[in-house]
């Protein structure tokens, strides 16, 4: 019988390598790293807070330590949640968001600084939109720590798809359907559903909904979108029943949302379902056709709605357009920031209409220049990788193309905002993810991080090893048996 050596300064084959082959040494969760970033973002957003104060000329009180303890205890217990629940999610996510989070807080309180001084001079009363905000948050962690708890695999998401998509159409058409005193119209724009004083926006929960609806449907059909169907020139379609139903969603979402007149989320679910449906099948056809029709789009819906023309007239000619005042106000805006900018506290962002929610890029411009904005999208930019990477560790396709969508998600949302204040697109309408002020828009997103961090979770946790099955011994050393026959 052939000896086994052992070699000492080899662990894997001494005793021990036997244990450590059945038992694999355990991931790190890197939950440490995550406390310590969360605790240097605490500490950034309260100085910024303080530097605002002393920048008006007055002393820093109590209301920038309560925003500061509140941001922290509000992350600091959400960073438990993690721990018990997702210990193995990604340890920088949770972080950027955090600090995006807090320095919208900051740009917040500066507008409101503005508007409160503007107000006194005009005598009256301006309303804090920071307060709200740090509520919003607040709500938004609690739904962010119960979906991590309950969804415990996010593989059981996928049985519920075609739920999911029959609730986020739902979701999108309320607002049109409900009469105007619980669905009232906003600057041209039916959006929101108001009761009593609770105002939200459907759309941002409805995105969510649809993502998981297409990213299950998707992974259903793949094989469909390049094998069955017909040919023609050259591209091999999927047959029409199997298309049927994420066509019918699409066209439904984006119908609605056009109704409605609210562009940019239509354009945000165009993009959406498109990349999805390029990582599904790996196909670049489909983004050609998918920009071929949105070119057709444009052109058919361009002469039927007036406010697209409006956008349209605005983003061609700022200066000069009765309907640019806003985009011709954030220009000049930015452009008085400059390269390092006017100093938190030592700008007038209060002048640009919506300084808090649709045009908080430029107010960060303003205060920080065009080096803090870059540090903004940067962080974007790092929080999309980041996304990105999780799709690509995910063991299953179904959590590869839903972190996939809700990666895509942020970062189209980011360009297309981010492009309508610099004047690159037309307007839209989006708010920026957790920088703006919206507490719909704030609570929807932190919905979307749970689910990439519980796909993370999923994707880094250790596999348990499979028990090894019993060794059958050979037939020839087998135990005999006696039978009785039965009678």
């Amino acid at each position: 019988m052939a000896r086994t050596e052992t070699d000492p300064d080899n662990p894997s084959t001494s005793g021990s390598g036997a244990q450590e082959a059945t038992n694999p040494p355990r991931t790190p969760n890197r939950r440490g790293i995550e406390l310590v970033m969360l605790g240097f973002v605490a500490v950034i957003v309260t100085s910024a807070l303080a530097l605002i104060s002393i920048n008006q000329e007055s002393q820093p009180g109590t209301q920038v330590l309560y925003y500061g303890l509140a941001f922290l205890a509000l992350f600091g217990l959400t960073h438990l949640a993690v721990r018990r629940w997702a210990p193995y999610g990604d340890p920088l996510i949770l972080p950027l968001v955090a600090f995006l989070n807090g320095f919208g807080l900051v740009l917040i309180h500066r507008v409101d600084i503005g508007d409160a001084a503007a107000a006194e001079r005009a005598g009256e009363t301006a309303n804090a939109a920071a307060p709200s905000q740090v509520l919003y948050t607040a709500i938004g962690l609690v739904l962010f720590v119960l979906l991590i708890k309950i969804v415990s695999d996010h593989r059981t998401l996928a049985k519920y798809a075609y739920t999911c998509g029959l609730a986020g159409l739902v979701a999108l058409a309320l607002p049109a359907v409900l009469p105007g005193f619980i669905a009232p119209t906003k600057n041209g724009a039916k959006l929101w559903i108001s009761i009593g004083s609770l105002s939200f926006q459907p759309a941002e929960f409805a995105k969510i909904l649809l993502l998981v609806f297409f990213a299950a449907f998707l992974v259903s059909k793949r094989e469909l979108f390049t094998t069955a169907g017909r040919r023609f020139l050259g591209i091999d379609f999927p047959r029409a029943r199997d298309l049927a139903p994420v066509l019918v969603a699409w066209a439904a979402s984006i119908g609605i949302v056009v109704l409605e007149r609210d562009l940019g989320t239509s354009l945000l679910f165009f993009g959406i379902v498109l990349v999805m449906i390029y990582i599904a099948t790996e196909r670049a056809v489909w983004i050609a056709i998918g920009l071929s029709l949105f070119a057709l789009g444009c052109a058919v819906a361009y002469p039927l709605f007036g406010h697209l023309q409006e956008r349209v007239d605005a983003w061609l000619n700022p200066l000069t357009s009765d309907s640019g005042y806003q985009l011709r106000k954030a220009l000049f805006g930015m452009a008085e920031g400059g390269i390092g900018g006017s100093g938190l506290g030592g700008g007038r962002p209060a002048i640009v209409p919506y300084a808090k929610s649709d045009f908080i890029l430029s107010t960060a411009a303003e205060e920080l220049g065009l080096l803090g904005l870059a540090v903004f999208l940067m962080v974007y930019l790092l929080l999309t990788a980041r996304g990105l990477r999780v799709a690509l560790a995910a063991r299953d396709s179904f959590g590869k193309l839903l972190a996939g969508g809700l990666s895509f998600a942020i970062s189209f949302q980011v360009f297309v905002v981010a492009g309508g204040v610099t004047g690159l697109i037309p307007l839209t309408g989006l708010t920026t993810p957790f920088l703006a002020a919206g507490g719909s828009s704030l609570v929807g997103n932190y919905v979307l991080v749970a689910l990439l961090l519980r796909i993370s979770d999923s994707s880094r946790r250790p596999q348990q090893p499979s028990r090894p099955q019993p060794k059958q011994p050979p037939i020839a050393e087998a135990h005999t048996e006696l039978v009785e026959r039965p009678r």
